[in-house]
Formats: structure tokens, C-alpha cells, sequence
């Protein structure tokens, strides 16, 4: 369920940043690319972070929670890397690329919430 779960949480959170980014289009080009540089990095680190914590099989507790923290931590390191490169490399505007990682958080957590509705009610 796990897996199942994490897949869904990266779909939803590619979905709004789809979003996000068309409507930082009707601002500019550079808005709804930095909508996208924000909100893939969240993506992108939500993916390598499902592919550490649950890419291996069953494990132990103690091993279970180490995957869960590197995980967390490599898919945090990628949205800084990716903010860093939206805003101080590439000079893309802070706002939509903040706005496009802020809703790829949101969408997760809605993901997550479907997740729990879903398992509860079948």
C-alpha cells in the first residue's frame, strides 16, 4: 500500500504543478517556468524519496525508518537544489517558483488524505 500510495502522491503533485505553471502563463513564459522548476523539484524529490523508502522490499523496523529518513532528506536536498537553480542560476521570479513547490506540497497532503478515505472506506 505503500508504494501504491507514494505514486499517487507524485501524480497529484505533478498534476498541480501542471497546473500551477498555466496559470503563471497568462503572466509570463519565465513564471510558468519557474512554477514548473519549483513544483518538479518537489516532484522529483517525492519520486527518489518513494524509490528509497519502499524500492527495496520488506525490512526491518530499524532499517524501515533509516529509508524513511534518507529518503526525506534526499528529496528535501533536491527541492533546495532545484529552488536554488530556479531563483539564484537561472534568475527565474521567486514567486511562482515558490508558489509551484507550495502546491505540489498541498497536493501531496490531499493525495495522502485520499490514500487514508480510500483504505478506510473499501
Amino acid at each position: 500500500m505503500g508504494w501504491r500510495l507514494a505514486l499517487r502522491m507524485v501524480a497529484f503533485q505533478a498534476a498541480a504543478t501542471v497546473l500551477t505553471a498555466l496559470a503563471c502563463l497568462a503572466i509570463e513564459p519565465r513564471a510558468a517556468l519557474a512554477a514548473l522548476v519549483g513544483g518538479g523539484g518537489m516532484t522529483l524529490g517525492g519520486v527518489l524519496a518513494a524509490r528509497i523508502t519502499f524500492g527495496h522490499g520488506v525490512v526491518g523496523a530499524g532499517e524501515a525508518l533509516g529509508r524513511l529518513l534518507l529518503g526525506m532528506a534526499v528529496k528535501w536536498l533536491v527541492v533546495i537544489a532545484g529552488l536554488y537553480l530556479a531563483m539564484a542560476v537561472w534568475r527565474l521570479p521567486a514567486v511562482p517558483a515558490l508558489a509551484g513547490t507550495a502546491l505540489a506540497v498541498v497536493a501531496s497532503l490531499f493525495a495522502s488524505k485520499q490514500g487514508v478515505t480510500t483504505r478506510t472506506n473499501a
